[in-house]
């Protein structure tokens, strides 16, 4: 299991682009009762872009997508269905949704929010699994919350 770290820094590779569609991302989620976490490892070690859970405990993994070349040079998104409820990429105004897969839930979006164009079909978790994935959402959720209250803060185990 990775460690968050409290408080996520920008590491360079996120575009303005990028940042622009998961704080929309994040705003859309929180107008729609449910909480977003933004890059939150995973038990593969891969990193979704935006873990979010709404208030049934549904899990939804929201892979962004800030450009077409973006979307074809990365083939990894398909690795994290077994991690969520629903899948949905949010891309950007100008992104052609015709290029998305059509098992995926789509959100298009800028700095300001976000539409659900599409909705996710839903692939139920394990319950061992939803559990396993909840924990992890509330432990890095509350790690980065007392990051922010102690910047020097050096958890003793992982999140």
């Amino acid at each position: 299991m990775m460690i968050d770290a409290p408080v996520p820094k920008p590491d360079g590779r996120q575009s303005q682009t990028a940042a622009a569609i998961q704080r929309g991302v994040l705003r859309f989620l929180a107008a729609h009762g449910q909480a977003g976490l933004p890059e939150v490892s995973l038990a593969s070690g891969r990193r979704a872009d935006v873990l979010a859970l709404d208030a049934k405990g549904a899990l939804s993994i929201i892979e962004i997508k800030s450009s077409v070349t973006d979307f074809r040079t990365d083939a990894k998104w398909p690795e994290y269905r077994p991690f969520c409820d629903r899948l949905l990429f949010a891309v950007g105004v100008d992104f052609p949704l015709e290029l998305l897969p059509d098992d995926v839930g789509i959100l298009v979006a800028d700095a300001f929010g976000a539409e659900l164009i599409r909705a996710a079909p839903e692939h139920p978790l394990a319950a061992a699994t939803r559990k396993a994935l909840t924990l992890r959402f509330a432990r890095a959720a509350a790690g980065r919350l007392a990051g922010l209250y102690d910047p020097d803060l050096r958890p003793a185990q992982e999140w």
